[in-house]
């Protein structure tokens, strides 16, 4: 049996670090394409481009994990399978379950190993890829620029492109305003179309600006102080030399990246998502309390508010009776009604403003908790795929009978698409507190590991219903069915014994 298992390790492990690098590999052209803009045509040293392309490479490695066993265990058990191997086996007495418990160990062994990379060496690894990242940007203050967005990097500056060449530095429609006298925005710059080029010392970064204009607001002094004239120039052609500070290449200082949910580890994240979630009750409580509220629904509020005390009981509000609050209202004058309707107004309008107010800020505040606890649960969720494709993939193998790198590569990439989509659809509910946060993270879990188990059951009996020609059979009857309702079978035999008389 030892001799078995080995044939069987042997058979999975040449695949398996073939198809690894492979997923990398095409993983990484992902991260090519979204940053090709910044990397080519920059004149970046090569060691500088292979850190990012090493870096990058080992960020991806939690997802071609998974993948690789996928892709391997298809592989693998379709070999077998097509070489008739595993019908030997199966006809020794060896059941599927013996044939594939090696393997199960292996794929156990990978998601522990999975799970120790995710949670010790991928923070590590992106945090220098980070910091790796950001002393490219401030070396190359170009890159910094983003495509319809404002970019405050540049110290006195706030730029804003609509549109980048892609084969030159142009950049066109340019609104710039100058910040460097902290007076607001009473200096903006308006251009078609310019560049940037950086000085040898990395000192001083020329803007070179054509058909534009300036709109400056100028301070009067003396008897004049309070009047603020304004000055208007147009251009052809206009040169801006701006000071740089910090943008020579310097690697940043990774205890500044360190807040960043994905470059933590479990203990961190756990850390950093309990202060925030004390913050965010903080938060809550206080605007609880800043609305406006009637007297005895105040007090209940503010004793419930408070911070918690083991030693105190709260009772619910208990109402001897309800006030019949039109009958009062009919009972007051003009006036009064006037100064209730007023009043209430008021109020609605003052608890209308802090909802506003508080709104948006509680859910950003929110929505940052849960990437952190979205974070952990990643940490389980992706190493635990690899022991749910390890079940989808060996009995999809032995089901396929086909190796190599055609029906098994085409299957392996649909069922990880499948797998992928299903998991960024939990995660979306986790995110926006649709779904409780276990519930989201695992949707993907719930589903495809009782299809994994399922998969296994089914090709370990040899079940009708994962051979195809059963389906080739069943789907011939039907065909025949249908014609033969339709009457041309029937016609085609009257004819044939028409034939033979």
């Amino acid at each position: 049996m030892k001799r078995l298992h080995q044939f069987v390790l042997k058979s999975f492990l040449g695949p398996f670090f073939m198809t690894f690098f492979i997923c990398v590999f095409v993983l990484l052209m992902q991260f090519l394409w979204k940053y090709i803009d910044d990397l080519v045509g920059k004149g970046l040293e090569w060691n500088v481009v292979l850190g990012l392309l090493y870096y990058a490479s080992l960020a991806l490695f939690p997802m071609a994990f998974p993948l690789a066993m996928l892709l391997a265990s298809i592989m693998s058990f379709g070999n077998l399978g097509e070489n008739y191997e595993l019908i030997a086996m199966k006809a020794s007495g060896i059941s599927l379950i013996r044939i594939m418990r090696p393997l199960f160990l292996l794929a156990v062994f990978l998601c522990c190993f999975a799970f120790y990379f995710q949670n010790n060496i991928l923070p590590r690894t992106n945090l220098k890829f980070g910091a790796l990242m950001v002393s490219v940007k401030r070396q190359k203050p170009e890159m910094v620029i983003k495509e319809g967005v404002f970019t405050n990097d540049i110290d006195g500056y706030s730029i804003k492109v609509d549109r980048k060449s892609k084969t030159s530095k142009m950049m066109y429609k340019i609104l710039i305003y100058d910040h460097t006298e902290n007076r607001g925005n009473v200096s903006v710059t308006i251009a078609d179309s310019g560049y940037m080029n950086i000085s040898k010392d990395k000192k001083i970064m020329v803007m070179t600006l054509y058909h534009g204009g300036s709109d400056i607001d100028q301070i009067a002094n003396g008897e004049a102080a309070k009047r603020y004239p304004f000055q208007r120039t147009s251009f052809d052609k206009e040169t801006i030399t701006v000071p740089l500070r910090g943008f020579d290449f310097k690697k940043t200082n990774e205890n500044s990246l360190r807040s960043a949910y994905h470059m933590m580890n479990l203990s961190q994240l756990t850390h950093f998502r309990d202060s925030l979630t004390f913050r965010y009750k903080y938060k809550v409580r206080n605007f609880a309390l800043r609305l406006n509220y009637n007297k005895v629904l105040e007090k209940s509020i503010m004793e419930l508010c408070q911070p918690v005390d083991s030693m105190k009981t709260y009772e619910p509000i208990a109402f001897q009776k309800t006030a019949d609050y039109k009958t009062f209202y009919k009972k007051l004058n003009d006036k009064g009604k006037e100064e209730v309707l007023t009043s209430a107004s008021k109020k609605i309008k003052r608890n209308k403003q802090l909802i506003d107010q508080n709104t948006s800020e509680l859910y950003s505040l929110k929505k940052i908790i849960n990437k952190y606890s979205m974070e952990k649960y990643k940490k389980f969720t992706w190493s635990f795929a690899c022991i749910i494709f390890f079940f989808i993939g060996a009995p999809l193998g032995a089901i396929i009978r086909k190796g190599g790198l055609g029906m098994p590569v085409v299957i392996s990439i649909l069922m990880f698409i499948l797998y992928y989509m299903v998991s960024m659809f939990g995660e979306k509910f986790a995110r926006e507190d649709i779904w409780n946060m276990f519930n989201g993270m695992c949707f993907s879990t719930f589903i495809f590991l009782p299809l994994g188990l399922f998969l296994t059951y089914k090709s370990a009996h040899d079940s009708g219903i994962l051979n195809i020609e059963v389906y080739q059979e069943k789907f011939k009857k039907i065909i025949k069915f249908i014609f033969s309702n339709m009457g041309f079978i029937k016609k085609n035999s009257h004819e044939n014994s028409s034939t033979n008389e």
